[in-house]
């Protein structure tokens, strides 16, 4: 252990991380920054001949990712591959990889897991510590992670190798940013593992590293993700009630938070990304038998309904103009499920257009940052009955109402996000409906 420290110190431990995605790419190219030779293990090659050209495959509004990704590239610190023989040489592995659960039974999917512990085990050499920053579920590091890669690698924790937990706190758009910024609690096998990977992540964070056990490491951040997706039904729920009595939702919040610690989420859409919508999943599939969870499966259902409740306001919107779904033309604007990002993962726009065209409607979807619907805006709109917001991106804020009127056939506007004005959307001349904001004075 004080080798591997020293090691680390030094800058000379050499580093693999698998996983180069929205969590893997910036780490590694973090470390890569600090000093470090970093190898990335990624199973599509298409995308490992782009990393290694210094390309970044995270499209959208990323801060500083593509400069550092191509500056690492041409130092030659990191260099990407598919093959996990890298991985003799590594005195650290970080595995970033997805997890995420079955849409049926809400259960943990950890194939890819259990893939990455293979491989790694296979190559794993005495003296390596080994840290999961992917999200996981509490126990998942005593009942998965350790038996394979003790029982892969022939090596035994504590003894002839280190393991950690250290889930990411990262979000598209600021992915550079949270690492260095953003805390991180540390867990270990052995308050020794802890320390020495507070040691490690001390090279890139600027932020507090708080060394824990990794029971208490997975806890914290499958509650965090939890928390917010309560918030958020909250604030949702409420916009439902809004729209019962006639309010709107956006005002109710904008005063509530001029409460001393008060802080309500925003409604919106639905819940999307690789985390919220899976990771309360996660925190109650870690729970013992004895234990029945009843806030957090609600919350769950009440964000997983609203793209469907986006559907209710489209057809009461139509209905006002004497028009229904079944053969309309509706333009969607947002793939992504958050703004001026690339990221479709659980994106709230695929069950609200899979629903619109079981009811016969013609969708047209426009994103700026996602292939295959980054047309031009002017051309996916022209001839529309209804647009409906998605996602916040900063193109459609920049949007003159005026102008899209005159390409719309019918004036309909369905603002998931909130970024226009009910008032100016109205002098504008169109029909508006927002999630919270849908009946009049």
């Amino acid at each position: 252990m004080e080798n591997l420290i020293e090691a680390i110190r030094r800058r000379e431990a050499r580093i693999v991380v698998v996983g180069l995605g929205y969590i893997g790419l910036p780490v590694a190219c973090m470390f890569a920054k600090a000093g470090f030779q970093v190898a990335g293990i990624r199973r599509d090659s298409g995308k490992i001949a782009q990393i290694n050209q210094g390309i970044c495959p995270i499209e959208g509004k990323e801060p500083r990712l593509p400069e550092l990704l191509a500056e690492v590239i041409r130092q030659g610190r990191l260099k990407a591959t598919t093959d996990y023989k890298v991985c003799r040489k590594a005195r650290v592995a970080l595995i970033a990889v997805e997890t995420p659960v079955d849409k049926t039974t809400k259960k943990p999917g950890y194939e890819a897991l259990r893939a990455t512990l293979q491989g790694l085990g296979q190559n794993l050499q005495a003296g390596t510590l080994v840290i999961i920053e992917s999200t996981i579920a509490p126990r998942t590091m005593e009942t998965v992670v350790k038996p394979i890669l003790e029982e892969a690698s022939g090596l035994k924790v504590n003894e002839d190798f280190y393991l950690s937990n250290c889930p990411e706190r990262v979000m598209p758009g600021r992915l550079l940013a949270n690492i260095e910024n953003c805390s991180r609690v540390v867990g270990g096998m052995s308050p020794e593992t802890a320390q020495a990977a507070v040691e490690l992540y001390r090279c890139i964070v600027k932020a507090d590293l708080d060394p824990t056990d990794c029971l208490t490491a997975e806890l914290v951040k499958t509650v965090e993700n939890t928390y917010r997706d309560v918030q958020i039904a909250f604030a949702n729920e409420v916009a439902f009630l809004c729209e019962s009595v006639g309010a709107d939702v956006w005002e109710v919040r904008q005063l509530v938070n001029k409460s001393p610690q008060r802080d309500m989420h925003l409604p919106g859409p639905g819940v999307g990304g690789h985390c919220i919508p899976k990771d309360p999943w996660l925190l109650i599939h870690g729970t013992g038998d004895d234990f029945k969870a009843r806030l957090i499966p609600t919350a769950r259902a009440i964000n997983d309904s609203m793209p469907l409740h986006m559907v209710e306001l489209v057809e009461g919107a139509l209905r006002e103009v004497g028009k229904k779904v079944q053969g309309a033309r509706i333009a969607v604007l947002g793939y992504a499920y958050k703004e001026n990002t690339d990221d479709t993962r659980n994106s709230p726009t695929i069950p609200f257009v899979t629903r619109l065209e079981e009811l016969g409607a013609e969708v047209a979807v426009h994103d700026p940052y996602v292939k295959g619907y980054n047309d031009e805006l002017e051309k996916v709109v022209t001839g529309s009955d209804c647009v409906v917001v998605m996602a916040a991106h900063d193109q459609y804020r920049e949007l003159n109402l005026r102008d899209l009127k005159t390409q719309l056939r019918i004036p309909v506007l369905v603002d998931g996000r909130n970024i226009f004005e009910k008032e100016k959307a109205q002098v504008a001349g169109f029909i508006y409906k927002g999630v919270g904001n849908v009946h009049f004075f």
